[in-house]
């Protein structure tokens, strides 16, 4: 790795583990491999949203142009949201991408990713299955987030009823994410998500 990026990615990674805001909105920040190219990245989710209560893995990649490249960060945690990948983890936040700017910094980026939960952007989506449901039936929307919230981020439970119709579909020989995903992408009606699987 560059010694540039090196030097500064240290600085940045004690500014992140120092820093009492960082703390306060419970980021955290750790070291994948002793050469700072892999740092792994933890958001809670924000109060009053969906993702509440919930913990995102995040999984930051540092190039050798860092600072004048933006690092490369995707979502580990399967998270349903409009601007964040429901398959890979992708995300499209523009200081991510063209918007980067050699003045950001690590902390920056994790509290703009905490920022992106609280206010999504679906007239630029990464995932257009989430948007769609985000514009044109938010209560639905809620109901899915949260629900991916308790289910792969260990947020608290608020959906016997989902996990039921998953259970039905589980019986018919479906792998359980592949369940979620179908229930999810249509608004949790059955029906669809039988036709969409099985037709």
């Amino acid at each position: 790795m560059a010694n540039i990026a090196a030097q500064r990615i240290k600085r940045e990674f004690k500014e992140v583990i120092k820093s009492e805001e960082v703390a306060k909105c419970a980021i955290k920040v750790e070291l994948v491999n002793d050469n700072f190219t892999e740092l792994k990245g933890e958001i809670a989710g924000p109060p009053d949203t969906p993702y509440e209560g919930g913990n995102f893995i995040l999984e930051i990649k540092v190039p050798e142009t860092y600072p004048f490249n933006p690092p490369k960060v995707r979502f580990i945690t399967k998270i349903w949201h409009p601007n964040i990948s429901s398959v890979t983890g992708a995300i499209c936040l523009d200081i991510l991408k063209d918007q980067w700017a050699a003045a950001m910094t690590l902390r920056t980026v994790l509290l703009s990713l905490q920022a992106l939960l609280a206010a999504a952007e679906p007239d630029d989506p990464q995932d257009a299955v989430v948007a769609k449901q985000f514009r044109e039936c938010r209560e639905i929307f809620w109901q899915t987030a949260r629900h991916w919230t308790q289910v792969y981020a260990g947020g608290p439970n608020h959906s016997p009823e989902l996990e039921a119709k998953i259970r039905r579909l589980m019986d018919m020989g479906i792998e359980e994410h592949t369940a979620r995903v179908a229930l999810s992408s249509y608004d949790w009606n059955l029906e669809r998500a039988t036709e969409q699987l099985f037709g």
